[in-house]
């Protein structure tokens, strides 16, 4: 990932985001040295992707399972 001050990437914008298109690259925006932003490219959220935090849960039974009688006993 390159870095770029913030008057750089206010010059060159639009040569940065050329690149960007072109070539996939990132950039991180510093001021004072010190990151506070970043420039990706754009991807079209698919709905056939997993979700990045939800596909980390695992379920560790059959959700579709009936509930046994101890157990409509505890929900009561």
């Amino acid at each position: 990932m390159e870095m770029l001050n913030v008057h750089e990437a206010k010059t060159k914008l639009s040569a940065v985001l050329a690149e960007i298109e072109r070539e996939g690259k990132s950039f991180t925006i510093c001021r004072s040295g010190k990151p506070v932003a970043e420039l990706i490219p754009y991807r079209k959220p698919s709905r056939l992707n997993y979700h990045p935090v939800l596909r980390k849960i695992g379920i560790n039974y059959d959700p579709t399972e009936d509930l046994s009688e101890d157990e409509w006993g505890e929900i009561e």
